[in-house]
């Protein structure tokens, strides 16, 4: 792996883990970072992780944008602010499509762009005690980059225009009720916690996941009937793709009581 100056990378094994390191700037999203991310995002890819977690470093998840480095610097000179923000939109682009699953382990302030990553994330596992919250009003813009898009996708319409257009924050606790997180642990509790689920997730098949998450989000514009006619067409999609395992192996073993789908998993014997 390669070592970045504003990303720590870990893959082990099925899991990889992406921390944001910009602790001194509440892990700003800077011109360096969004380069970083881009990179670090392609090692895990070519890895096949079935896990992504993204996560910050010190008491911040990420407090946005590097205004200053992003948007001001660079306004001036419209080739050089292209330049610089178009990696942030490609490596947010490929977060939101990775064919794994990711969790966002929300560990403190998560403002604008940190907001989006969270909301992107398939997972969110917050501490309680985390402050997220949508500023760009306040100082005379609308949250973009795909911002608005996340909050809009995770909250009613009447919660998602409130904290936009007041920016007034909200708690770990209150994202969990607002859609935005999965649950909410105690700071102390967040490791274990991610650790538990993470566990949980790579014991599922790979190609599987990568499937339940396609067709949950192809599902989301479709008819009933639709979605009928797309659910059964990538069942047998996934059960040509791993020869047939869930029948096969599954099925036989639940047959003969050998493990209760309700609380436990099998593993694949062929896992793509």
């Amino acid at each position: 792996m390669k070592k970045y100056e504003c990303v720590n990378l870990t893959i082990d094994g099925d899991v990889a883990t992406v921390q944001l390191n910009r602790p001194e700037k509440r892990n700003c999203l800077s011109p360096t970072l969004h380069r970083n991310m881009v990179d670090a995002l392609k090692e895990v890819a070519a890895a096949k992780c079935k896990v992504l977690v993204v996560t910050g470093s010190g008491d911040s998840f990420s407090a946005g944008m590097d205004l200053e480095q992003c948007f001001l610097e660079p306004f001036d000179d419209p080739q050089r602010f292209i330049e610089i923000n178009t990696p942030c939109f490609e490596w947010l682009t490929h977060l939101k499509d990775f064919p794994g699953v990711t969790v966002a382990k929300v560990n403190g302030w998560a403002f604008g762009g940190g907001f989006e990553i969270a909301s992107i994330c398939d997972i969110v596992i917050a501490a309680e005690e985390s402050v997220w919250g949508l500023s760009e009003i306040n100082f005379g813009i609308f949250p973009g980059g795909g911002a608005t898009w996340s909050y809009a996708h995770n909250m009613t319409r009447k919660q998602a225009l409130f904290y936009a257009l007041t920016g007034a924050t909200l708690t770990g606790k209150q994202a969990v009720d607002l859609g935005l997180a999965t649950m909410a642990v105690p700071l102390k509790d967040l490791d274990a916690e991610v650790a538990k689920w993470v566990a949980n997730l790579t014991q599922k098949g790979r190609a599987v996941l990568r499937k339940t998450k396609e067709v949950y989000e192809k599902s989301l514009g479709m008819t009933f009937q639709e979605s009928i006619g797309w659910e059964m067409a990538k069942m047998w999609e996934l059960s040509r793709e791993t020869n047939d395992d869930w029948i096969r192996t599954a099925l036989k073993s639940f047959a003969k009581r050998e493990f209760k789908p309700g609380l436990q998993s099998y593993q694949l014997t062929k896992d793509v």
